[in-house]
């Protein structure tokens, strides 16, 4: 491996350290906008380590990913979502179905989870993005766990939209990304998917008038009894 190789697979090993940062730091957010900002550097850097990968294997394909991602997941995504949290007026997610410390705890116990399970993998494995594949890994199970923890819809959205992060992540630490029309598939499927999350916010607002899970049970539950 050449030093310049060497380089390349320490700025990439640096940059997996950040995203796993950045997932746990949507795990400990309680604020809507903090989350939101923590969830746009996410996408920044998930750009910015496509574009090392592509200057790094000289995958040019890489360098489109790179902007795609910049621009749908670092910019429009965050943007849109911000939109509807300030038009519906969700500033804060109140209660969490679990303590932030034993949420924690369960992060911490995951991410070494995920590194036993991938150590072989990483061994056999000659890319140079090969150290990055447990943080990727951990950094799905962490966005599925924030999923599971969360009482807010819009939350438990910005928690979907991280799990796809971090499989585009896995993409590149396992085969130095998809194919390029693939990627642009996955792409729209994710914009359209939150133009109609969106949707289902206000509707979800106006029908319950709450965003959180729990009053929406207890809503439909009431009412049935009702009937």
């Amino acid at each position: 491996m050449t030093f310049s190789q060497q380089f390349a697979q320490q700025i990439i090993d640096g940059m997996a350290a950040l995203t796993l940062l950045i997932s746990f730091s949507l795990l400990a957010q309680h604020r809507m906008l903090s989350v939101l900002r923590w969830f746009a550097g996410q996408g920044l850097l998930l750009a910015a380590t496509a574009a090392v990968v592509a200057y790094s294997t000289g995958e040019t394909e890489l360098y489109i990913s790179a902007m795609m991602t910049f621009l749908l997941k670092g910019l429009l995504l965050p943007w849109m979502l911000w939109r509807v949290i300030r038009k519906l007026h969700v500033h804060r997610e109140v209660e969490p179905l679990m303590n932030s410390g034993i949420t924690m705890v369960i992060a911490v116990a995951v991410t070494l989870f995920s590194f036993h399970i991938i150590q072989p993998i990483e061994v056999t494995s000659e890319l140079l993005t090969r150290n990055s594949m447990a943080i990727a890994t951990a950094c799905v199970l962490l966005s599925m766990l924030m999923m599971i923890t969360r009482k807010k819809a819009i939350t438990q959205v910005i928690g979907f939209l991280a799990v796809e992060n971090s499989l585009f992540f896995a993409a590149i630490g396992a085969t130095n990304g998809m194919p390029l029309v693939v990627e642009i598939g996955i792409a729209f499927d994710v914009l359209i998917a939150a133009l109609i999350f969106g949707l289902f916010f206000f509707q979800i607002r106006n029908t319950f008038d709450s965003m959180e899970i729990d009053t929406m049970q207890s809503s439909l539950i009431q009412k049935d009894d009702d009937e």
